[in-house]
């Protein structure tokens, strides 16, 4: 079976299941939690404090732990669990900047282990990852999501996660590789310079998801000086991420500029008040890539 996983720095993206937090905790007993996975001898639930932020993603086992949890999720969502051996071809991801460099490795990550047997929620699961493909972050969710993307004579790509902002110029939908990066300007870097300002100025500590209520304007307990900090520091931060694309010669305000990514989402009243952006398009699905993996492994694969 085939499944689709985005490895995101803040969150762990598929196709048919919500995303959850890039967070683990790991333990050598079973816990409270019933959603634990046991692997190798030890016990991981998941936790809403992420993993500090990895430019590597293969420097330890903490992401595979992760994509293990991910295939049980899709297993059971898509009803393909089974009691013998599962074969599972995985599609993934990686930032375009990355790409080049990351993504042999990335692949030989999840390949070669063989039989892998963990239980969740109590559950068995056998597995065996027969093929590992990975692609660009961005184009593969626009690909994915975007109607008539060839019939666009020209676009910018700009997908904001959670520690980069990944960008691919398109001609007729076709990536244009010299006009494709990533900048370390995602939605974490935000946090950290909105928490530093409102311990600095205000005397309080605020967690990631204060700062997401805020801007989704959801958190009416908040202090008017604390949201003023965070709309202030929010919009900011993407006029300073899209005056970075223009001086890179990415023109923003003719053709169209395709926002994707869970912070762009969070983010789109700030870029819409930047006035900067001539025709904005934003995909606000935020399995985007993972779909974009799966439809690009499964065009890669068709004549096989």
């Amino acid at each position: 079976m085939l499944i689709a996983v985005d490895h995101g720095n803040k969150q762990i993206k598929t196709v048919h299941t919500p995303p959850f937090t890039s967070g683990l905790i790991q333990s050598d007993t079973p816990g409270f939690g019933t959603d634990a996975l046991a692997y190798r001898g030890k016990y991981y639930t998941l936790t809403d404090q992420r993993i500090p932020y990895r430019r590597d993603k293969t420097e330890d086992e903490r992401f595979f732990i992760l994509t293990l949890f991910a295939i049980a999720h899709e297993i059971e969502a898509m009803g393909q669990y089974s009691g013998s051996l599962m074969r599972v071809q995985l599609a993934v991801g990686l930032p375009p900047a990355h790409f080049g460099v990351q993504a042999k490795r990335f692949i030989n990550y999840f390949n070669g282990r063989g039989a892998v047997a963990f239980q969740f929620k109590g559950k068995p699961y056998a597995i065996f990852i027969e093929n590992t493909a990975c692609f660009p972050q961005s184009f593969s969710a626009a690909a994915a999501t975007v109607k008539n993307l060839a019939s666009f004579p020209r676009a910018l790509v700009v997908d904001i996660g959670g520690f980069t902002a990944d960008y691919v110029r398109l001609r007729n939908g076709v990536p244009d590789m010299a006009a494709c990066d990533s900048l370390e300007n995602g939605v974490i870097l935000l946090y950290n310079r909105i928490c530093a300002k409102a311990n600095a100025e205000l005397d309080i500590l605020l967690e990631e998801s204060e700062i997401d209520r805020i801007l989704r304007g959801e958190d009416q307990d908040a202090a008017p000086e604390v949201i003023a900090l965070t709309e202030r520091e929010a919009q900011e931060f993407i006029n300073d991420l899209l005056s970075g694309l223009r001086e890179r010669m990415l023109e923003l305000k003719s053709g169209k500029v395709i926002f994707l990514g869970g912070g762009a989402t969070l983010l789109r009243r700030q870029i819409e008040a930047s006035g900067k952006i001539g025709q904005a398009i934003f995909v606000e699905d935020i399995n985007a890539n993972a779909k974009g993996y799966e439809y690009l492994y499964r065009l890669q694969h068709s004549g096989r």
